[in-house]
């Protein structure tokens, strides 16, 4: 059959050709303002949401960012930096990521590794020699992917214990020496900061820059993060942070920037405003090539193992089909469609980023408290723009 090019169609007029191009154009016209309505009117029902959830248990501060493509549907903040003070919250006031640092570092890592810097499969000795496991074959079987994928074998949480006691890496990574994976490498899933972060200690041997400026110079920079920066010196120095809370019996107290998990700076040492989050979820989604390839991203949302205990969440397990982890990224599969998700939690703050995969709508939300409210929020909202539930129905259960 002779193919007919679209605009050969609409420049002869064959077949009915021009009335059907201009119908389908019509069509298109119609269908993509009424697609962004929709996103707005989910926004501005978010919007009640966030802060009916904000109130009720009494968040001291917090922001939001709604991305459609490669637009700010909707971004707006509440409350005070500091519970007590004056100083509110507003788009440029800076939190700490805790855990979704993790995007930042397997981006980043992605980015390096297509540019031959190393391979995926590279064996993680070569770089941090001093690692061992028990039985020494097991820690010659660690690749960097299974850094950044939580497929180490280990169990979760491995020495965050010491972490939490304010110990750099180079005195935790001894105690490894001490157990062995509970799976060969590569083969189950074991959340992991401070093996996550020895992907710092690979790319600075291959590249001779530090993991810091080089989040700087190829993110932060060219994204106009303005923002972002990493570390607890960096969080303490800006004019506009917003402070960490801690529940107590008389509510929400505000308590000291803890430097422990800033040791572990790829799995939890980025400090970012919501206007900063905005640009993330638009290179995350594409919109920003030259910084983050498609073939990166298609490379991070890979996945590299299951997570199938994520899919009893109170919250997603009536929606989810399937559940795993990528390079820095949780991915859950809904429906027809992945969600592209992360969650942190660090003394005193909460922060979560999710994206669709399928309708490039995305949402972050950061919080100077440690509050579980976050988790409720991320969630239904995505559940709502995928079409899998509605946030009335959310709001009128709270």
């Amino acid at each position: 059959m002779k193919t007919i090019s679209f605009l050969t169609l609409i420049a002869t007029g064959r077949h009915g050709g021009a009335r059907y191009c201009i119908l389908l154009l019509a069509l298109f016209c119609v269908w993509t303002p009424v697609r962004a309505a929709d996103v707005q009117s989910k926004a501005k029902q978010f919007d009640r949401y966030f802060r009916q959830l904000m109130k009720e248990k009494e968040i001291p501060g917090g922001a939001y960012v709604i991305v459609d493509g490669d637009q700010v549907v909707a971004m707006d903040t509440y409350g005070v930096r500091v519970r007590g003070k004056r100083a509110k919250v507003d788009p440029h006031t800076v939190f700490r990521l805790a855990s979704v640092s993790k995007t930042f570092a397997g981006s980043m890592a992605a980015v390096l590794a297509h540019e031959e810097m190393f391979d995926w499969r590279d064996r993680v000795v070569n770089y941090v020699p001093d690692l061992r496991f028990k039985t020494p074959s097991l820690s010659r079987e660690l690749q960097v992917e299974h850094l950044l994928s939580h497929s180490s074998g280990l169990t979760p949480n491995a020495y965050d214990n010491y972490l939490e006691d304010d110990k750099p890496l180079s005195k935790i990574l001894p105690k490894f020496a001490n157990i062995d994976p509970r799976c060969k490498p590569g083969k189950c899933y074991g959340y992991q900061n401070v093996l996550f972060s020895l992907i710092e200690d690979v790319i600075l041997k291959t590249t001779g820059v530090s993991y810091e400026r080089q989040l700087r110079e190829r993110f932060f920079t060219p994204l106009k993060m303005g923002d972002a920066s990493v570390g607890w010196e960096s969080f303490m120095a800006s004019d506009n942070r917003a402070a960490p809370h801690v529940q107590t019996g008389r509510g929400w107290r505000a308590t000291k920037v803890e430097r422990e998990y800033y040791y572990a700076a790829p799995a939890a040492g980025v400090n970012a405003s919501i206007s900063d989050m905005a640009q993330w979820l638009k290179a995350q989604m594409g919109y920003y090539p030259k910084v983050l390839s498609p073939e990166v991203i298609q490379d991070i949302t890979t996945e590299r193992v299951s997570t199938q205990r994520h899919m009893r969440h109170r919250i997603w397990r009536d929606h989810l089909s399937h559940a795993g982890y990528g390079l820095g990224w949780r991915l859950y599969t809904m429906g027809d469609d992945r969600i592209i998700y992360h969650g942190g939690w660090v003394a005193g703050f909460r922060a979560a980023v999710a994206y669709s995969e399928k309708q490039k709508v995305g949402i972050a939300i950061l919080m100077n408290a440690e509050s579980r409210v976050i988790a409720d929020l991320t969630a239904n909202f995505v559940i709502d723009i995928t079409g899998n539930g509605n946030l009335a129905t959310a709001m009128a259960n709270k």
